[in-house]
């Protein structure tokens, strides 16, 4: 985290910059609430942006917001002009990493954006990409777990991995491998409805399990309905053993018949098919 430590140590005092000298960088939050952004608007009107933005100075004499995209929508939407700022001297790489730290320290993230965040600052942090990331955390946990030898643990990527989450503060880098990575891979509607903040991360792993998809929204619109975890979590073992329960046999044989085209095969066999197909028939009536 020596780059973040660079930014943070390299903090001068607050001063004012027009709106239009400010612009954006690509932050892990992916989405503003608009009535989120409304309220603070209000609140800006009210008593003005009481903490100043992170920003850096680029080309053309404007500067790259690193930290405050939202106090800079909202100031807008007020009507200001111009928002107080701390300009840093830091690098692209220190940028991020400070973007980064600070929409995570952020408590409105949610779970799929936060995700998303953290395996970005490990990724800066260890040189990597996401798919590199996400493989070194799940070698980590299952060294802990002893199911494979010791190669990771105690080593200056792993060490670094237990530093970020030392800093962030907000889980352990086992409990983020358990219960966050599994966000990685859920189906469209559940990510949707996560990112929408209609659902709880607890709910979507839970949804997670339900392989047929109709039962699967069914399911999710009684979440967003209220159905508690308590209850959905009885729903979800239901539909578990029902999955789970062996296919009658009958229906295995229909499903082949189905699927078999008589004309295809050598005629001794059709014939032989075709008389036994007559005495089914006679046979149901």
């Amino acid at each position: 985290m020596e780059e973040l430590r660079k930014g943070q140590g390299a903090t001068p005092g607050a001063r004012t910059l027009p709106l239009e000298a400010l612009s954006p960088r690509l932050q892990p939050r992916r989405r503003f609430d608009e009535a989120s952004l409304q309220a603070l608007a209000e609140s800006i009107r009210a008593h003005g942006v009481l903490e100043p933005l992170l920003v850096r100075p680029v080309e053309g004499g404007k500067y790259e917001i690193i930290a405050g995209e939202r106090r800079y929508r909202a100031a807008g939407m007020a009507g200001l002009k111009e928002v107080p700022v701390v300009v840093l001297e830091v690098d692209e790489k220190a940028a991020s990493a400070i973007a980064l730290m600070e929409n995570l320290q952020r408590e409105d993230l949610n779970p799929y954006e936060e995700t998303i965040g953290v395996l970005d600052l490990l990724a800066l942090e260890l040189g990597r990409n996401r798919e590199e990331v996400v493989s070194l955390l799940h070698r980590m946990l299952h060294e802990k777990k002893g199911h494979v030898a010791r190669n990771v643990s105690g080593n200056p990527e792993a060490q670094k991995v237990e530093e970020v989450f030392r800093l962030l503060g907000r889980m352990s880098w086992e409990s983020f491998v358990r219960t966050r990575l599994p966000l990685l891979t859920l189906p469209e509607d559940l990510r949707e409805a996560l990112e929408a903040g209609s659902i709880p991360y607890t709910a979507a792993l839970e949804l997670k399990k339900v392989k047929d998809d109709g039962l699967r929204r069914a399911l999710l619109e009684e979440v967003k309905a209220g159905l508690s975890l308590r209850d959905l979590k009885a729903k979800v073992r239901q539909a578990l053993k029902r999955e789970e329960a062996p296919r009658p046999w009958h229906r295995e044989v229909l499903a082949k018949l189905a699927r078999v085209d008589l004309e295809a095969l050598p005629s001794d066999k059709r014939a032989l098919v075709e008389e036994k197909l007559k005495e089914l028939e006679a046979l149901l009536g």
